[in-house]
C-alpha cells in the first residue's frame, strides 16, 4: 500500500510526551530527525519560511550522497538552532502533519532536540539568561538600576562588550525597562455590571506578561482604558509568573512546569469564576492556549484556562459580534502598516486586529502576514542577528512602501524589529531615519477612541 500524498484534513496535534525516557533518548532522536529531514528534503515546500529549511537543504545538497544520510549527525544542530518554534510550517505549509500517516511535527521535534541538549547541560549561559525574562525584568526595573540598564543598552562601547562576551548583537535595538511596572501601577475598574455576550464573558482578568509589566506598561494601561470605555469590568491577575514560552523555546521543560504550577491555579480559579483572561503578547496567549495543554493533556485546570484565554482583539471583535462594543471612534488613524505575528496566526482565529482597526473611519490598513524574523530572543543573538534582518526584509519593504503614519504589530518586539529594519533600509545606518510612528494596535484603538 502506498502512502497518500499530502492531506486536505485540518492539522491535529499529539500531546508532547516529554516525561518519557524515549523523549530524551539520543539514538531515537537522531533516527526521528533523519526520518523527518528526509521527508522535508523530498518536499521542500517550507523553503521560504525561515533559515532552518534552507540550511537543511544546503546540507543535503553539499553532502557526498546528496541525501540526508550523507549529513553528519552533529550538523543537524545547524538546522535545530535555526528553528525558533514559530509553528508556521506545521500550521500553514506542511502536508504531512497529523492525521497524515507520516505524522510530521517539525517544531515539536526541534523542541525535543532542544530539550535533550538542555538536559545534557549544553545550553549556554547567554541563552539561560535571555530566557529568564521575569528575573531580568525584576532586576532591571529597579529604580536607579533601570536608568543604568537603559543607558548601557544604548552605549556603543558597552554593546560591543555585550556582543563579544555575551553574544548579544551590538546592532540590535533592545527594549527599554520601566520602573513604573504595569502590575504596580495598573488601575483596573471592576465597578461596571457584568454583561455576558453570546460569545464572550462579561468580565476580564488581565494576565500582564513579563514584557508589558517590565518593558511597555503603557500597552496594559491602554487595554484597561479600552475595557473601561466599553464598560467591561476588569481586574489584574492577582499573582503571576512568566508564561513559560522563553523556557519552552530553550528546551527547559522542567522550568515550564514550575511556572505552570505557579500560574495555573490562579488562572483556573478565574476561569471557573467566569472571567475572560486576556494577554497582550501573542506568544503568552499561545502558551496557555496550545503548548501547556499539549504538555499537560490530562490537567483539567490547564484546559479550563485554555478555554478562557483570549487575545485582546479576539475578545473585542467577539464583543462587537455580541453587540457590546462601542464603535464611536473620534480620531482617524490614517495609514497603518500592520504586521500579524506568527504566534498570532497559528492561533487560527482570523485577522481580528485588522478587523477592528478597519472599523476606525478614515483608516487604511496595509496588512502583512509574514514572519518578521525577530522571534523572541533569537534575533537578539549575535550569530542570528543578520539572519533575522534578512528574514524580515520582505516585511520591512511591504510595510515601509505603504508610507504609513503608524507601524504596528501585536508582538511589540516584532514592531521594534520592523521599525529598525525600515529605518535602516531608508538610511543605511543602524537605528536612524524613518517617519512612521511605532504603536501597538491596542494603543492605536485607544487613540482612535480619543481616550
Amino acid at each position: 500500500m502506498t502512502a497518500r500524498e499530502g492531506s486536505l484534513e485540518a492539522p491535529t496535534r499529539h500531546p508532547l510526551d516529554w516525561k518519557s525516557d524515549d523523549f530524551y533518548n539520543e539514538e531515537k532522536l537522531d533516527k526521528e530527525l533523519e526520518r523527518v529531514f528526509d521527508i522535508c528534503h523530498g518536499c521542500r515546500r517550507c523553503v521560504n519560511l525561515c533559515t532552518a529549511f534552507p540550511k537543511l537543504f544546503d546540507l543535503v545538497d553539499e553532502s557526498p550522497t546528496l541525501e540526508v544520510d550523507g549529513i553528519p549527525k552533529k550538523d543537524y544542530w545547524e538546522v535545530i538552532d535555526r528553528c525558533y518554534l514559530c509553528d508556521m510550517c506545521y500550521m500553514t505549509k506542511c502536508p504531512y502533519v497529523p492525521p497524515h500517516e507520516w505524522n510530521l511535527d517539525f517544531p515539536h521535534l526541534m523542541l525535543r532536540a532542544k530539550a535533550v541538549k538542555f538536559r545534557k547541560g549544553g545550553t549556554s549561559f547567554r541563552d539561560k539568561l535571555l530566557s529568564s525574562t521575569d528575573a531580568l525584568g525584576k532586576l532591571a526595573s529597579i529604580p536607579v538600576v533601570v536608568q543604568m540598564v537603559n543607558a548601557a543598552n544604548k552605549t556603543a562601547p558597552v554593546r560591543k562588550v555585550m556582543d563579544s562576551v555575551l553574544g548579544i548583537h551590538q546592532d540590535r535595538i533592545l527594549p527599554e525597562y520601566d520602573s513604573a511596572k504595569f502590575r504596580s501601577t495598573a488601575k483596573p475598574d471592576a465597578s461596571f455590571p457584568v454583561r455576558d455576550g453570546q460569545q464572550t464573558p462579561g468580565k476580564v482578568a488581565i494576565f500582564s506578561t513579563c514584557y508589558v509589566n517590565y518593558n511597555e506598561p503603557g500597552i496594559g494601561h491602554d487595554l484597561l482604558k479600552i475595557l473601561a470605555h466599553n464598560e467591561v469590568p476588569s481586574i489584574v491577575v492577582e499573582k503571576e509568573a512568566c508564561c513559560g514560552m522563553p523556557k519552552l523555546e530553550l528546551g527547559d521543560l522542567e522550568a515550564v512546569q514550575r511556572n505552570k504550577e505557579l500560574n495555573i491555579p490562579v488562572l483556573a480559579k478565574l476561569a471557573h469564576e467566569g472571567y475572560a483572561i486576556l494577554s497582550a503578547v501573542p506568544s503568552c496567549t499561545l502558551m496557555f492556549k496550545q503548548e501547556l495543554p499539549l504538555m499537560f493533556p490530562d490537567d483539567a485546570d490547564v484546559k479550563a484556562v485554555a478555554a478562557a484565554m483570549f487575545d485582546p482583539f479576539e475578545y473585542l471583535v467577539l464583543r462587537h459580534k455580541d453587540g457590546l462594543l462601542k464603535k464611536e471612534f473620534s480620531k482617524p488613524l490614517g495609514k497603518v502598516s500592520y504586521h500579524i505575528p506568527c504566534h498570532l496566526r497559528v492561533q487560527n482565529m482570523g485577522q481580528k486586529t485588522r478587523e477592528l482597526l478597519e472599523m476606525v473611519p478614515e483608516t487604511k490598513v496595509t496588512t502583512v502576514e509574514r514572519c518578521a524574523g525577530h522571534d523572541g530572543t533569537w534575533g537578539v543573538k549575535s550569530e542570528f542577528f543578520d539572519q533575522s534582518m534578512k528574514i524580515g526584509r520582505p516585511v520591512f519593504r511591504l510595510m515601509g512602501d505603504a508610507e504609513p503614519d503608524y507601524i504596528s504589530s501585536d508582538c511589540a518586539i516584532a514592531g521594534r524589529h520592523i521599525q529598525q529594519g525600515i529605518d535602516e533600509s531608508k538610511t543605511g545606518e543602524s537605528g536612524a531615519g524613518g517617519s512612521a510612528e511605532k504603536q501597538h494596535p491596542i494603543t492605536l484603538i485607544r487613540i482612535a477612541y480619543g481616550l
